[in-house]
């Protein structure tokens, strides 16, 4: 049977110059092509910055030593640093960025003195410079040079401990014992400063002296050294008994 309509599997020829998409829809409104606008261009610039983003996460720039600052590529020379500890005197060679918890523990094996937050917060770190409290991990080195530095290995004398050690054992003033070298070290600074009738934020009256001394005064003095097993009264209880023996 003859069939009237030819049949082709040729495919559909694409014009050589193709209208413009806005050419095949002149119909519509002004703002309705504007809108078009709108969409094509904003998806193809957000395509382009995802692309530039990922192929800049694949392949990183690799910056040369040479051409960073010289502020980042060294630290300071290491030096020599004449540090006095417990009535001994040592030369150690320091960058200026080491600390004093640094100095003690890893360069003359004072390890009684703890790291703990290495922020300044917790108190593990406390030795006594010059007869005052300090955090050893905020300190650096070289600003103690020449200074008395006492530690916790440094407050007992050859024949006895000091009055605080032994207050701190007799009233369970610790339970892991981590943070008692902080604590003792502070309580050993703040007989000092109550001696010298230094006030405190908890103390009542200033006028009047000798200071009173109530378990308020002693935790507010204590309240940079945390113990985190909570033995705060055996704490307080060894600073009374340490007072009362002098």
């Amino acid at each position: 049977m003859h069939n009237d309509r030819e049949q082709t599997n040729s495919p559909a020829t694409i014009p050589a110059n193709p209208e413009p998409v806005d050419a095949q829809h002149d119909d519509l409104s002004p703002a309705g092509s504007a809108r078009r606008r709108f969409l094509l261009e904003s998806g193809a610039l957000t395509g382009g910055l995802a692309a530039t983003r990922y192929a800049g996460a694949a392949a990183p720039v690799a910056v040369e030593a040479r051409d960073a600052p010289a502020a980042s590529r060294s630290v300071g020379a290491a030096r020599p640093v004449r540090l006095s500890v417990n009535q001994h005197d040592y030369v150690v060679d320091l960058e200026p960025r080491v600390t004093l918890l640094d100095a003690l523990r890893e360069y003359l094996g004072f390890t009684g003195t703890k790291k703990g937050c290495d922020r300044g917060q917790c108190g593990a770190c406390t030795v006594l410079v010059n007869g005052r409290r300090v955090n050893s991990c905020l300190t650096l080195a070289m600003s103690c040079e020449g200074e008395p530095i006492t530690t916790v290995e440094g407050l007992a004398s050859e024949t006895a401990l000091h009055p605080v050690q032994q207050a701190f054992i007799e009233h369970d003033g610790f339970q892991c014992g981590y943070c008692t070298p902080g604590q003792i070290c502070s309580a050993v600074a703040l007989l000092g400063e109550l001696r010298a009738g230094d006030a405190s934020a908890a103390t009542g009256d200033l006028a009047r002296m000798p200071i009173e001394i109530t378990d308020d005064e002693l935790r507010e003095r204590m309240s940079g050294n945390i113990c985190r097993c909570g033995a705060y009264a055996g704490i307080v209880a060894a600073l009374r008994q340490a007072l009362q023996r002098g």
